[in-house]
């Protein structure tokens, strides 16, 4: 039995997750035949996990190139909020490109991960959007010259 923050995921709900990270259309009766369930106990084990906030969304995962978001840049970010202060992080949520805000120790207050169709519309997010953010002290940005890898999937453990 996994536990975390006052979650306790047994050997099934870990089997359930694993099927559906790997593939999130698939139906409640193939869950049910690849765990030899019943579809009503595996509905119910599913909804659970929804209620529970282990499931958290089902998405679809598209191609940034086939809706021209070719340019994909990781920018630090200094800040000059105090310790706890959140604004800053709220702000950068905010922003349609910005895909990811990490609260970061070390020189740098953040790490966003954005995505923009080239590097003018980079520039154009920096000087237009991210430079009216207060409290934005410095950048510092680094631009990817191609992707290995990049997945959402967690490893998910066996017991």
């Amino acid at each position: 039995m996994i536990s975390g923050t006052d979650i306790f995921l047994d050997k099934t709900d870990l089997a359930i997750l694993r099927l559906m990270q790997a593939n999130a259309r698939i139906t409640n009766a193939d869950l049910a035949r690849e765990l030899d369930m019943a579809p009503s106990a595996v509905l119910e084990r599913v909804k659970k996990l929804e209620q529970r906030d282990v499931i958290l969304q089902y998405t679809a995962r598209l191609n940034p190139a086939a809706v021209n978001q070719k340019l994909l840049a990781f920018i630090s970010i200094k800040s000059s909020e105090g310790m706890g202060s959140n604004h800053t992080a709220l702000e950068l949520a905010k922003v349609p490109e910005v895909q990811e805000v990490h609260h970061i120790a070390g020189e740098d207050c953040y790490l966003v991960k954005v995505r923009t169709a080239d590097s003018a519309s980079l520039m154009a997010l920096m000087r237009m959007t991210l430079s009216r953010i207060p409290n934005i002290i410095s950048t510092r940005t680094t631009i990817v010259l191609e992707t290995v890898k990049e997945e959402q999937q967690l490893v998910i453990p066996e017991k």
